[in-house]
């Protein structure tokens, strides 16, 4: 009772998923994604084993078709699952199985496989693929996001709303470089699960993604004293430390050459109410 949108950048660089369901927690079940090797939604009456299975007989270098159809092949519950499937190359696979709760179905396109049952009816699918065809410009995270919200305001789940979740994975996005997870964002419980999944990614941008040259503005001296006194203005021993407190390790260099403009802002907006 779900709709998803499972999908590879045009750049061949990052996979993804982003789901939305009239169920707890939809995040924790449905969506799985490995850099370089492709990602996959298991929905409607979910076989969770489908996500290591799929991953693994798609780094042994099957595609998304022939993955789906070993999954399906092994199980006898086939007819009740819903499964989208995007692979190392950005083929697609979308499987709807004849039990699955009415409206259910699915399409598939160059790197993209969207789904879901329990639906309002076909439109849902149709505005999916729809923004997903006008999003190019948008960042790929964003482009699933937008893809998700035009499924909802087509009607989603019928039965409402209640939890949505966006993955994505590119080699080296981790925090400092750790892993491949570039976002991992669950709404869990929430009448607007969707609109509370767009604040979260805000605040992942802010929190969790590098700085571009274009926002960097280089720290000379006037600047350095100016920041260095906010920060024991604050109760901090030095600018360093007030950065580590509030989480804004990606925003900042480390030996101060150069700030986030947007932290800029934040230092100086609070400066000028203390």
């Amino acid at each position: 009772m779900t709709f998803s949108i499972v999908a590879r950048s045009d750049d061949g660089e990052s996979w993804g998923v982003a789901v939305a369901s009239r169920f707890l927690a939809v995040g924790a079940i449905v969506p799985a994604a490995v850099a370089q090797v492709g990602a996959l939604a298991t929905q409607a009456n979910s076989n969770v084993a489908y996500k290591g299975l799929a991953l693994s007989h798609l780094d042994e270098g099957a595609t998304a078709e022939i993955a789906l159809q070993r999954l399906l092949e092994e199980d006898e519950g086939r007819e009740q699952r819903q499964v989208g499937i995007v692979d190392l190359d950005g083929g697609a696979a979308s499987h709807t199985g004849r039990a699955c709760v009415h409206w259910a179905g699915g399409v598939t396109g160059d790197g993209v496989a969207i789904q879901g049952n329990c639906l309002a009816g076909p439109e849902v699918i149709e505005a999916m693929r729809s923004a997903w065809d006008a999003g190019t410009d948008l960042r790929f995270e964003r482009r699933l996001l937008a893809a998700l919200a035009a499924g909802d305001d087509a009607g989603g789940d019928w039965r409402g709303r209640q939890s949505a979740a966006l993955l994505v994975v590119r080699d080296g996005a981790g925090y400092e470089g750790g892993d491949d997870i570039a976002v991992d964002l669950r709404v869990d419980d929430s009448p607007a699960p969707i609109p509370e999944l767009a604040r979260l990614l805000d605040l992942n941008d802010l929190y969790l993604v590098a700085s571009t040259e274009e926002e960097k503005v280089e720290v000379d001296d006037a600047l350095r004293t100016e920041l260095e006194a906010f920060a024991r203005d604050q109760g901090h021993p030095d600018f360093a430390t007030w950065v580590g407190t509030e989480n804004y390790e990606m925003r900042v260099d480390p030996a101060l050459a150069w700030i986030d403009q947007r932290i800029l802002d934040v230092v100086r907006a609070v400066a000028s109410v203390s």
